[in-house]
């Protein structure tokens, strides 16, 4: 019997439940122990996990369902960061990428990048590291054993693996680590009631894009060399001629960021009401705006004059997501906490980023593109490392995203200067605790923060 003959042989024979359920049967997979801490998701708050934890001592895997290191920052195509004048590394990788001449502006907190310089970038900060990372690997299921994460699951093209250590970081934005560990968790404004509507902010389809002459379009462009001061007038601009293409877009706030020479990166478009662990509403999203994206450009190209010649290099391999699964944590970043500025003695990052919830509907996004929350005075405040360690489960940690806050708290925290500071503590702390056989929960910051200055990532 030939291989294929053989593979069809044993499928014919699999069982078949009733109702429309099929019943897999229970099969051994490879099993991997080599490494201290897992860290899942290499988006920015996953590339600072897994770095400083290999810097602080600890084996270290990381794990990215995407074809390159980054995340949002890469597949998802972002090119500009916030809240990044941070000590530590977000320091370290903008400087880096100052001398790679792939950084626009003088800015430290905020600033365009390449993304293909900043895949290459994280590569060999990974390398140098010591990190072993995987890509094209997506992460399927969580074992428990006595209320303590001990084996994560992963397909791939090398197929179906296990693997377990002392200490897993959950760092894929949208909470999966934590969600497929039984941990607690809260989607939007619906916490786990998930008879109600996705009230999430939307998710946006970014795109790259070539333009005739970058120097006439100074009008349209945010963060033109770095200035930011410009960018509501843009917006203005730039929607006033996607309408006069006889286009409504989606996002009342659509935005040109300059990229490099004649390189700019469009930001036209939101989906509204899509559960990001919902596979179907995210593909039909994907679908819709590439095609808005396509729509615009073209619209516009057919205007002449600026637009002559407007044509897309890239959209993202990733459609950009504002909300995933918080999983729930040892402490909760509240609202109160924006408005009273909380200071926390375990306090890893300092967040300086006001709320920034997009609309959550188009009727809504006429009336008002963003929000505050109703928060009236933002004060600068910390996020404290009980908010990056499961409550449910021990070994488990979170950075990025999916740590513990609500909803008005997250729209503050989950921009990528925020993300790399809380991947770095961590990385620090799952390093320590793997490293000295203790959970994460029985390390004190102040051991991590020490670590970190001795390192020399913070001081």
């Amino acid at each position: 019997m030939t291989q294929l003959g053989q593979h069809a042989a044993a499928a014919s024979a699999a069982p078949i439940s009733k109702q429309g359920k099929f019943a897999e049967p229970a099969r051994e997979v490879s099993l991997v122990e080599d490494v201290d801490v897992i860290v899942c998701g290499a988006g920015p708050a996953g590339i600072a996990a897994a770095i400083t934890a290999a810097r602080a001592g600890a084996k270290v895997r990381l794990m990215e369902v995407h074809g390159c290191l980054g995340g949002v920052w890469t597949a998802g195509l972002l090119t500009w960061i916030f809240d990044f004048d941070k000590p530590g590394m977000t320091r370290e990788i903008s400087e880096e990428l100052g001398k790679r001449g792939a950084r626009r502006g003088t800015s430290t907190r905020k600033f365009v990048y390449e993304p293909e310089e900043m895949k290459l970038l994280l590569e060999d900060m990974c390398v140098d590291a010591g990190v072993q990372f995987r890509l094209h690997t997506r992460l399927v299921d969580a074992y428990v054993d006595g209320g303590r994460l001990t084996t994560v699951i992963t397909e791939s093209a090398s197929g179906r693996e296990a693997w377990r250590a002392p200490v897993f970081i959950d760092t894929t934005g949208d909470g999966v680590l934590g969600s497929l560990a039984g941990c607690g968790w809260d989607l939007g404004q619906m916490g786990q009631d998930v008879r109600r509507e996705c009230l999430c902010q939307p998710l946006t389809m970014n795109a790259l894009a070539a333009v005739k002459d970058v120097s006439q379009m100074q009008k349209y462009i945010s963060f033109y060399k770095g200035d930011l001061k410009w960018h509501v007038e843009a917006t203005k601009n730039f929607k006033a001629d996607i309408v006069r293409a006889g286009i409504d877009p989606s996002y009342g706030m659509p935005t040109i960021f300059h990229v490099r020479d004649n390189v700019v990166l469009i930001m036209a478009n939101h989906e509204y009401g899509i559960r990001p662990d919902d596979a179907d509403a995210l593909t039909a999203a994907t679908v819709r705006s590439r095609r808005e994206i396509f729509d615009i450009t073209r619209g516009l190209r057919k205007l002449g004059g600026v637009w002559d010649g407007l044509q897309i290099v890239a959209t993202a391999e990733q459609i950009g997501v504002r909300d995933g699964k918080r999983i729930h944590g040892r402490y909760t970043v509240l609202k109160s906490d924006l408005e009273k500025g909380t200071k926390h003695k375990d306090g890893v990052a300092r967040v300086t980023f006001g709320v920034d919830i997009h609309a959550k509907s188009k009727k809504d996004n006429d009336k008002e593109t963003i929000s505050r929350g109703g928060v009236k005075k933002f004060t600068p405040y910390d996020i404290p490392l009980r908010a990056l360690i499961a409550k449910d489960v021990d070994g488990l940690m979170m950075a990025g995203r999916c740590i513990s806050g609500d909803f008005v708290a997250h729209a503050s925290y989950r921009v990528t200067g925020n993300a790399v500071a809380m991947g770095e503590a961590a990385g620090v702390v799952a390093a320590l605790a793997a490293t000295s056989k203790r959970m994460p929960h029985e390390v004190e910051w102040r051991e991590g923060a020490e670590k970190l200055a001795a390192m020399g990532q913070r001081g």
